[in-house]
């Protein structure tokens, strides 16, 4: 059977020609099975891992069935759960419809909305919108629904976690009933599918692989690390490899990943480091974005803020520099790097108090990520009383999780000095 190519699917030459343009060649499998779908005006409910290429796999039906510009209100609406995610897709629009006349405008918050408000009025075909935003230019009167050909859910489980179920519900009032709806998710669950039963009609269901799983052009690794000194110290040895070219490097908090930014600054200068997190302003978040992408920035220091909705091509690795306590987030940040049908590699440092959560991210994969013996030439430094003291409360909690009867070796380890 022959390799399939976009030239396969019934697109028109202006989207073939903005496709080669970017450089696309073989269609991805979850594009391969729901761009003929969606072409031919059925439902879609797809699940794929991240990195994937699911936008494309809507985008470019969406853009054939729109075709051109036409009247002031949108026919098309895709909701995102963040801004940054809105973007990748706006970009993704601007990259297919080069060769078209289609309209289309990113409604997100963290920038002013005079220019939102004066792209709706001059007319746009296509929406691209975080759910508050939405309804901040829909319920003044900004924005009409009532044109609404298609509709896309995109990162559904997302969406639903950060409980913007009753936004969702709104949109779903105001606009028309007969109309296209798609829902994507890289994640399968209760809630998902209450969601997906809520709005798509008869919908033909696109798995392309075992939810959760990790992507295969990724190589996993994990370094067992006794404290956060020896951390930097393995982070120093690692980074010293020219392979490590276009590193993001992943913390649990703000303060951490600040820390980290900040110390790399020092050690390449503050040219070839980014830092992202909640704490940041969109403009600040989307130059960091551009310059990691375009620019030879070499390290993106970030929270899990970026670890969904950010195509980035070329990253070369994935430093967990801290493990995600919430287990999904892993598949994500180890998303950043492999897309597009590419290599790439994942670290992940694991502390004492980590392990009990390594075990429930290889239980939700469905695979033992291989543990690397730790390097020579690396200084493992004495963990500070603090440090430990925190990692036994820690580990204490995590077996009480398990165990409710578990008293807790910690505490009883402490009453038991406290007598002597």
């Amino acid at each position: 059977m022959p390799t399939p190519t976009f030239r396969d699917f019934k697109l028109n030459k202006q989207l073939w020609s903005a496709i080669e343009d970017a450089g696309f060649t073989m269609p991805t499998e979850i594009q391969e099975k729901a761009i003929p779908l969606v072409l031919g005006g059925h439902d879609v409910l797809g699940i794929a891992q991240t990195g994937t290429g699911k936008t494309a796999a809507y985008l470019l039906p969406m853009l054939m069935k729109i075709k051109y510009a036409q009247g002031t209100d949108p026919r098309a609406l895709i909701v995102v759960p963040a801004r940054e995610l809105a973007m990748q897709v706006v970009d993704h629009i601007k990259m297919f419809s080069k060769y078209t006349d289609l309209r289309y405008v990113a409604l997100v918050g963290g920038t002013g909305t005079k220019t939102q408000k004066d792209a709706l009025a001059e007319g746009v075909d296509i929406v691209v919108a975080t759910p508050g935003r939405l309804m901040d230019m829909y319920l003044p009167g900004f924005l009409n629904l009532k044109a609404i050909q298609m509709f896309v859910m995109d990162e559904a489980e997302r969406l639903l976690d950060m409980g913007f179920k009753h936004q969702i519900d709104r949109i779903l009032a105001v606009m028309p009933a007969k109309k296209q709806n798609l829902l994507f998710s890289a994640t399968w669950s209760e809630k998902v599918k209450t969601i997906s039963e809520d709005f798509l009609e008869a919908p033909i269901e696109i798995r392309v692989s075992p939810e959760m799983k990790t992507v295969k052009t990724v190589s996993q690794i994990v370094y067992m690390v006794p404290n956060m000194r020896t951390k930097i110290n393995l982070l120093d040895y690692l980074l010293k490899s020219e392979m490590l070219r276009k590193v993001m490097i992943f913390c649990k908090t703000k303060a951490t990943a600040t820390n980290i930014s900040k110390y790399l600054e020092r050690k390449y200068g503050s040219e070839m480091v980014r830092v992202l997190h909640g704490n940041k302003d969109h403009n600040t978040r989307m130059n960091a974005i551009r310059m990691f992408r375009d620019e030879p920035l070499r390290f993106l220091v970030a929270t899990d803020v970026a670890a969904r909705g950010i195509d980035i091509e070329g990253v070369s690795h994935v430093i967990n520099f801290e493990v995600p306590l919430i287990y999904e987030d892993y598949v994500h940040r180890i998303g950043r790097t492999g897309r597009a049908l590419r290599t790439g590699d994942s670290i992940t440092f694991v502390a004492p108090g980590d392990e009990y959560h390594l075990k429930k991210i290889q239980k939700l994969i469905g695979n033992k990520i291989p543990v690397e013996d730790f390097p020579e030439e690396v200084e493992i430094t004495e963990t500070p009383y603090e440090e430990r003291q925190s990692m036994l409360r820690d580990i204490d909690e995590q077996r009480r999780r398990e165990d409710p009867e578990f008293k807790g070796a910690f505490h009883e380890k402490k009453r038991k000095e406290k007598k002597k």
